[in-house]
């Protein structure tokens, strides 16, 4: 069956609208690089952007431990069951499980926690959701002359609530 005039016109107009959607469509994906931004230029805004907030939740977090405040230090952390922490030969899954070491370690038993630095810190932001920090990390206690220390690597998510530890890899020198 042949088709009609009002059919024809009316296919006509649905190829015009795709064309004319595939041209935005296009339009918008170079939209930032017609008002010349580059894809480096767009990554490097995303580094400052997210930077700031990646250092404030270390912040956070060493002010919390600071404080005896494991709570607070924990905040950091993304709270679900697909957190994981490397240190040595072992791995955590968790965030309770997470938590719990650190409680084993660092607060059971009256145990001082000690003052948390963190050093040399880097921030590579990767995506404008995922960031790896690399950096040193000292303890000191006032009543023991050990001062554990090392180094650690990070991998954060940002979530609609900020930026949270997904992934830690730790290394422990006394």
């Amino acid at each position: 069956m042949a088709a009609t005039p009002s059919r024809r016109n009316w296919l006509l107009i649905v190829v015009i609208l795709v064309l004319l959607a595939g041209n935005l469509y296009l339009f918008v994906l170079s939209a930032d690089t017609i008002r010349g931004r580059s894809p480096a230029v767009i990554a490097e805004q995303h580094r400052r952007q997210a930077e700031p907030d990646i250092r404030e939740v270390l912040t956070a977090q060493q002010e919390a431990w600071n404080k005896g405040d494991l709570d607070g230090f924990m905040a950091g952390y993304w709270d679900s069951e697909e957190l994981r922490f490397a240190s040595g030969d072992t791995v955590t899954s968790g965030f309770k499980a997470t938590k719990e070491r650190y409680f084993k370690r660092y607060k059971a038993d009256g145990k001082e926690m000690g003052k948390l630095t963190f050093s040399d810190v880097t921030v590579e932001v990767v995506t404008s959701d995922f960031a790896l920090v690399r950096g040193r990390w000292r303890l000191k206690y006032e009543k023991v002359a050990d001062e554990p220390h090392g180094l650690y690597t990070l991998t954060l998510k940002r979530f609609a609530d900020g930026w949270k530890i997904v992934g830690k890899i730790f290394q422990s020198h006394s």
